[in-house]
């Protein structure tokens, strides 16, 4: 249930502000069209969380204990320091809709903007953190649609009315948290 819940939490903060949740309110903005963008973001997150579950699963069974919690610790603290840069989303991301439709552009573009974005770093580490990919994939994609779906309904509206700033040092400061407990070997009962 941990797993579950920490993912979900540092993923939704970690994602206000992101360069993908700043993707939904220009596609929401320009397409007007809620359902097929928000099951694009689902799937795109599912597929590319999942891939990053994955990869935390193996780095798991790959690495030494003693190794992969140095990594980690290295790697949570890694994230808090970048959770604390704003992203910026470019306009071609935006313009594969002219293609594939509502529902394809947003499936594709997300997909693409989540590839070595932080979220999908962090999944990676909670996934090995945790050992449990299952979990954490389902945690951080609740996360993704936490953070994402009212940017959908919401637009720029709600967008300039959240304290970004105060949300980022949140999120920074768990991966901080989360980080220092793995280098001082609180996971040692996971085998970390």
């Amino acid at each position: 249930m941990e797993s579950l819940l920490v993912s979900t939490g540092v993923v939704a903060l970690a994602e206000i502000g992101d360069k993908t949740q700043l993707l939904a309110f220009i596609l929401a903005a320009r397409f007007k069209k809620p359902v097929p963008i928000i099951l694009g973001i689902l799937l795109a997150t599912i597929i590319n969380h999942g891939l990053a579950g994955a990869l935390g699963a193996w780095i798991t069974s790959a690495v030494s204990p003693e190794v992969l919690r140095w990594v980690l610790g290295l790697s949570f603290i890694g994230m808090a320091i970048w959770t604390m840069i704003p992203d910026k989303i470019e306009e071609e991301e935006t313009q594969v809709a002219k293609r594939f439709g509502v529902f394809g552009a947003t499936l594709i573009t997300f997909f693409l903007a989540e590839m070595g974005d932080k979220t999908q770093i962090a999944t990676v580490a909670m996934a090995a953190h945790y050992a449990a990919p299952l979990t954490v994939v389902i945690g951080t994609t609740l996360g993704m649609l936490i953070a994402d779906v009212p940017a959908v309904f919401i637009g720029d509206k709600l967008a300039n009315k959240i304290p970004m700033k105060l949300v980022h040092t949140i999120a920074a400061g768990i991966f901080a948290i989360l980080g220092i407990a793995t280098l001082l070997g609180a996971g040692s009962k996971l085998g970390f």
